[in-house]
């Protein structure tokens, strides 16, 4: 049985866990804030630009790019955006689950955040390329990243690249997704992507925004033509969706710590009250103890 001695100790120790959770709780609830307005500020950009790739290619019905290139997959390269820290909650353990219903032989991974490169290399698969990214991610970065993978798909050494990452859909809710990033599908997967998904479709929420006054759907005029602007704009496409897979990310990853160190305070001051509960009753017990001592050797002399 523990003596109040070790109990005041782990009282002591269990107030500076909390204290610190609860100085992580507020870090990430003021980074949150932002995170989540990044995250939901470029859905609709995202709905834009896919709205125009599939207007430019009704317009352009023969074009094929290189990225649009579909073989029968060998290799398969994924690109895993993971975090750079713990203290997220089952944000990462989640991915790993995904990430281990792939084939290790036919899989080359690309990570963005140092959990993923180390559950990669962890569990003996190919690490092609690892990134990290900042609290509030570069487009620069989603580039990098993007480029590398490009290469691999252009020069062969993967067929197909898949994209996994965390979906924020709120503070409570985050949601693993896998899509297709390259091949870029054709028209008829543009207009089926997930909803939500960085480069979803137009939603019959979201018509209003492409129709004229009159009723009529937006007609795009392209310069010099639609094949030109395909040419210019599938990489831009590309590299936008890992750039907004990265703030889904981020946004995620700040809502999900805020929530599991929310949960450990909460947790941490329960156990103090449980343990103070058990202080006093042995400090009462104690008391009682040296009383009936006292007592007993008082009627024993006389």
């Amino acid at each position: 049985m523990p003596s109040t001695r070790d109990i005041r100790r782990r009282i002591r120790s269990v107030k500076n866990t909390a204290q610190i959770t609860k100085a992580m709780q507020m870090v990430a609830s003021s980074k949150m804030r932002k995170a989540q307005l990044a995250a939901l500020a470029g859905r609709p950009y995202a709905i834009v630009m896919n709205q125009v790739i599939v207007s430019a290619s009704k317009d352009s019905q023969d074009f094929v790019h290189p990225l649009m290139e579909k073989r029968a997959v060998q290799q398969r390269g994924v690109l895993a955006v993971t975090t750079d820290k713990g203290l997220c909650g089952a944000l990462n353990s989640n991915m790993g689950r995904e990430v281990m219903t792939w084939d290790k032989d036919s899989t080359i991974f690309v990570t963005a955040g140092r959990k993923g490169s180390q559950f990669v290399t962890r569990t003996k698969r190919k690490l092609a390329a690892e990134f990290t990214y900042k609290d509030a991610p570069l487009f620069a970065e989603a580039r990098a990243i993007s480029k590398t993978l490009q290469e691999m798909f252009l020069k062969g050494e993967v067929d197909c690249v898949d994209l996994i990452y965390t979906r924020f859909v709120n503070t409570l809710s985050q949601k693993v997704e896998v899509r297709r990033l390259l091949p870029i599908g054709g028209l008829e997967v543009l207009l089926n992507a997930p909803a939500g998904s960085p480069g979803q479709p137009v939603t019959p929420e979201k018509k209003e925004e492409f129709t004229a006054p009159d009723g009529q759907h937006l007609e795009h005029l392209f310069e010099p033509d639609a094949k030109h602007l395909l040419g210019a704009i599938l990489p831009h496409f590309v590299n936008f969706i890992v750039y907004q897979a990265l703030l889904e990310a981020k946004a995620s990853e700040h809502s999900a710590r805020m929530v599991a160190m929310k949960n450990a305070t909460d947790n941490a001051k329960q156990l103090i009250k449980d343990l103070t509960l058990e202080y006093n009753k042995l400090r009462q017990a104690n008391i009682t103890k040296e009383l009936l001592e006292i007592t007993s050797a008082a009627m024993a002399m006389s």
